[in-house]
């Protein structure tokens, strides 16, 4: 018990120390108060002794726990129950860059690149509460699929909506991150974020990739690029020349080099990711590295339980009284 209690005037503790010393003493003054009768035969007075000295131990017993009570009570014994809440600092701004071109619905992912793309995403994402999150998705042309926002909901059912086809086929990196740093051009948080992700090359837009990561210097934005899709071919679903369901090659070609440039001009780092799982441990990789500062406050609640100890040693007292004074004293 005493190890879940503080006390608030710990030093009257010490005076527990003289309780055996006060029953000594009081053992002694009892002895001689009531000297020693030898009688020829004690078996008439036996049982009236007996109690006697029973009820005596059981009065000084009855004082010393009351005694006790009282210097515990004096000490202030309180509970100190501790809560701790963590609250986050300024979140981090992040803008998600998804490449929807048709190559995406390659299947060396499973279901398919975009499907795993979004999914690992839509997990990241969850993650992550004091972030906010923008979307944009790219093909040949790029556009703001939702606005930078806290309300994280409205993130994960809009990335649910992104699709092949919604834009012009293409691949044009340049527009997909220049849109993505106009997302944060005016943001004011400490650290400012575009994970831009690909399975191609850039053969599309009017924007020059390297153009965009200048806009993206300017800004102090810092750029993960991934890389996705297996290492040769990856098998693109398809339909024959009758019409059914088939599965064609078709060669994988990522610009790792451009990957690699913009993420190293934005103090960023490229990743490259084969499968799902890799995938995974990628955006386990910058969840890492894209740590949110947090504030932990602690809250301490006391319980003081000087009246508890108190009432005992009032018990204690008030039974010492009735026996001192109803039992002890008939039988004397």
């Amino acid at each position: 018990m005493f190890d879940q209690v503080e006390f608030l005037n710990p030093d009257f503790l010490y005076f527990l120390i003289l309780i055996p010393f006060i029953l000594v003493w009081e053992l002694l003054r009892n002895k001689m108060q009531n000297p020693r009768i030898l009688w020829s035969s004690s078996y008439l007075i036996e049982k009236k002794l007996n109690w006697k000295i029973i009820l005596k131990y059981a009065l000084w017993v009855t004082k010393s726990l009351a005694l006790s009570a009282i210097i515990i009570a004096l000490a202030r014994p309180q509970t100190t129950e501790v809560s701790t809440e963590t609250l986050s600092k300024e979140g981090i701004d992040i803008v998600i860059a998804m490449d929807v071109s048709t190559s995406m619905l390659a299947e060396d992912f499973k279901p398919n690149r975009l499907q795993s793309a979004k999914q690992v995403a839509h997990d990241f994402i969850s993650g992550r509460h004091s972030d906010r999150f923008g979307l944009v998705v790219y093909a040949g042309e790029s556009f703001t699929q939702c606005p930078l926002t806290t309300d994280h909901k409205v993130v994960k059912n809009l990335l649910k909506d992104v699709k092949d086809g919604l834009i012009e086929d293409g691949t044009a990196i340049g527009m997909g991150l220049a849109t993505s740093v106009s997302r944060l051009k005016e943001s004011t948080a400490d650290s400012k974020v575009i994970i831009l992700l690909t399975d191609g090359e850039n053969n599309s837009g009017f924007i020059d990739p390297m153009t965009a990561v200048e806009l993206a210097q300017e800004s102090n934005v810092k750029v993960y690029t991934i890389g996705v899709g297996s290492y040769g071919t990856a098998p693109y679903p398809t339909q024959d020349l009758w019409g059914r369901d088939t599965y064609v090659n078709i060669e994988v070609k990522i610009d790792e080099e451009l990957l690699i440039n913009i993420a190293e001009a934005t103090n960023g780092m490229y990743f490259r990711a084969n499968n799902k799982d890799k995938l995974e441990k990628i955006y386990e990789q910058i969840e890492g590295l894209e740590k949110t500062e947090l504030e932990e406050l602690k809250f301490y609640n006391y319980e003081e339980l000087f009246d508890y100890y108190a009432l005992i040693a009032l018990i204690l007292m008030f039974s010492g009284f009735l026996l001192q004074y109803t039992l002890l004293k008939s039988i004397a």
